[in-house]
């Protein structure tokens, strides 16, 4: 059997995406994300696909690039993924190399890598040199069988629920707002650095963000908190983001925010949802347990340290629901 690793080509969009869905299928992933990914991330990023090909049959595939939207310098994101019916062949391994020795060059001190809590994975991780950092639990809504609570009858003086497609006109608030609830993220670095232009471009603009179902729950004018909304066309969506802004928490606002998107949701017709949070993020996994979402699945995010200094973790943030991350960010 002959492995190759080469670059992504537009053609291998299709392929990449059913590999993603085989192996995480809590994430949404469409072909036209992925083509679109490849041709808009921001030059800081360096982003590129790898793929690995098994006798010229695309087999795995693995997301490139340097963290450009944090202050902490150097570090990098290498996510291979392979189809689990051609594991045991060596693509793993092929793309992990790859992936490692382009982000050397690009200058990253330090690669991430999530895998899956699946018995394999982790343990292949730390053969290659990494160290098991952080969980990330993933859930599962039946929207077809489980009842949602309902929404209010009234909602609470000065507050109104609006869609991010009501904010076409000038969506910069609504970059504000996400901005503040991502730098409060648990994880082992800073999201402080999104720009508003690739904010337009990771967020605002992919493909796979429905702005009609993401719900935004106004102030007095004033965004105050959100769920984002993915969706692949097929009856599946997934929380992209739900948080709030400092000012407004302990409100309940994101949680209605989310309830209302999970009712929209419903509405136009998908049948599942799934979210996912940082395993220390205790009051986001309340209110997701409180909607009827189960656990579904676990990931480990794994460091490995191309230099001797290690930068400190983070401790979590209160209520930030950061499932998806791989829509919103290319890497």
């Amino acid at each position: 059997m002959s492995l190759t690793v080469r670059a992504f080509r537009s053609s291998d969009a299709k392929a990449v995406a059913d590999v993603r869905r085989a192996v995480a299928p809590f994430l949404i992933c469409t072909p036209q994300s992925v083509a679109w990914e490849a041709v808009n991330a921001p030059a800081a990023q360096h982003f590129q696909i790898l793929v690995a090909e098994l006798d010229g049959r695309l087999i795995g595939a693995a997301k490139t690039g340097l963290v450009h939207d944090s202050t902490l310098p150097g570090q990098a994101v290498a996510n291979p993924m392979v189809h689990p019916a051609h594991r045991g062949h060596g693509a793993g391994r092929a793309l992990l190399a790859a992936a490692e020795e382009r982000l050397a060059a690009l200058g990253a001190t330090r690669i991430s890598a999530w895998v899956g809590d699946d018995g394999r994975s982790p343990e292949f991780a730390e053969r290659n040199g990494y160290r098991r950092s952080r969980t990330s639990r993933f859930l599962r809504l039946d929207l077809a069988r489980t009842p949602l609570p309902p929404l209010p009858d009234r909602l609470p003086p000065g507050v109104e629920l609006r869609t991010a497609a009501d904010f076409g006109a000038d969506p910069h608030p609504l970059y504000v707002l996400d901005a503040e609830a991502t730098c409060d993220e648990p994880g082992d670095m800073p999201s402080d650095a999104m720009s508003y232009e690739d904010w337009l471009t990771s967020t605002w603009e992919h493909p796979d963000i429905d702005l009609g179902l993401t719900t935004v729950a106004v102030v007095d004018g004033e965004p105050a908190a959100f769920s984002a909304v993915a969706a692949d066309g097929l009856g599946r969506c997934s929380s992209a983001m739900t948080g709030s802004k400092r000012a407004f928490r302990g409100r309940g606002l994101a949680k209605l925010a989310k309830l209302r998107a999970l009712h929209e949701a419903r509405a136009a017709g998908c049948t599942e949802a799934f979210t996912g949070n940082d395993a220390t993020n205790a009051p986001m996994l309340a209110i997701n347990r409180a909607f009827g979402y189960q656990p579904y699945a676990t990931e480990w995010r794994c460091l490995r340290d191309l230099k001797d200094e290690l930068p400190g973790t983070r401790p979590s943030a209160n209520g930030q629901d950061e499932s998806s991350r791989d829509i919103r960010k290319p890497v």
